[in-house]
């Protein structure tokens, strides 16, 4: 249920940044915290989108931990909150983490081949050593 949990909540993350309003909006509010009339006046001067939609946005962001808000007087101010990214982050930085398992293998295989070539001189050179002792005739 908490990998369930976590797989809606990085879906939603990834679904509001799907959005390129709602990544202009993540930016502006990266710099600073600002009251959503100013971010729909910053966002109309970008994009042809009216008030209410710029608050379906920050709605979707809100939802998706990505913002979150208080009221300032009769306005309403939005703060950036990055942690809701750092499962997405987590889960991105796996994919591009190469999985090279055939990789690692072979590696290994070939320390092992390397140690047993080792092993296999030594023992030919001990036994050349015994072949080359004189030995002593015990009277």
């Amino acid at each position: 249920r908490v990998t369930e949990w976590l797989h809606e909540a990085m879906d939603g993350v990834a679904s509001a940044l799907a959005d390129p309003i709602r990544r202009q909006i993540l930016r502006l509010l990266r710099e600073s915290p600002l009251s959503a009339g100013a971010i729909a006046v910053e966002i109309a001067g970008a994009f042809a989108v009216s008030r209410p939609a710029v608050s379906r946005h920050l709605r979707v962001l809100r939802e998706a931990g990505l913002v979150h808000d208080e009221a300032a007087g009769r306005e309403r101010v939005y703060r950036f909150d990055a942690t809701p990214l750092a499962d997405l982050a987590a889960f991105v930085a796996l994919l591009r983490t190469p999985c090279d398992v055939p990789a690692e293998w072979e590696r290994r295989f070939s320390a092992l081949e390397t140690e047993v070539h080792r092993t296999r001189k030594k023992k030919r050179a001990s036994q050349v050593a015994k072949l080359d002792t004189p030995r002593r005739k015990s009277a």
